[in-house]
Formats: structure tokens, sequence, C-alpha cells
């Protein structure tokens, strides 16, 4: 499966439901299902662990009103990855890496 790592606190946001948008500099061809990771660092309670699947519907240039649902304030070249179907699974430890990264969870959630 297609996983993507984030940082905190904004990997707990997306847990919580309160961040649908994630934001990169850069693009991909790839749409679909997502496993969301934390970063190793900082340390949280899901850090270093897979959290949850989301579905990836679209990436476009980030705007104003992408704000609330990024959490975070519009920036130059920033792309906004817009998430559904968000959900919580059993967390599970992976090694992260930049960029999209496959990760084999099979019976792991």
């Amino acid at each position: 499966m297609k996983a993507i790592s984030l940082k905190e606190p904004w990997a707990s946001l997306v847990l919580e439901g309160r961040k649908t948008i994630e934001t990169r500099v850069w693009r991909t061809n790839y749409r679909g299902k997502l496993l969301l990771c934390a970063s190793k660092d900082p340390k949280s309670e899901i850090s270093g662990r897979a959290f949850a699947t989301a579905n990836l519907v679209d990436i476009r240039p980030m705007v104003k009103a992408d704000e609330k649902e990024a959490c975070c304030k519009v920036y130059e070249g920033a792309y906004a990855w817009i998430l559904s179907d968000i959900t919580a699974i059993k967390p599970f430890g992976v090694k992260g890496s930049l960029g999209l990264f496959n990760v084999d969870h099979k019976d792991k959630d």
C-alpha cells in the first residue's frame, strides 16, 4: 500500500478528524488509498507508527480557503492534498521514508 509520513502535530490532527488537507511542496499522479504514518520525531503516542488510512482524492495548489482544513497558513509552492474517508486503524510500527513509499500491511490492521 502507498504510504506517507506526517509530522506532529499534523498527524494527530488528521487522526482527530480536524485536518483533512495535507500540504506538501510536491505532488504526485497517485490517487487512491493511502496509509498515514506519524514520523518518529517529534515523539508522540503514534510516532513511528501507521495510524490511519485515507483516500487521496485530489492534489491542487493550496489557496487561502484551504487554511482551516489544512490547519496551517497558505505558503509559497504549497499543494493541497485532499483526503477523504480517513479511518483510524490499530497502530503498527513503520519505517518511514520521504515522499510516497510502499508498506506491506497485510494482517496488521
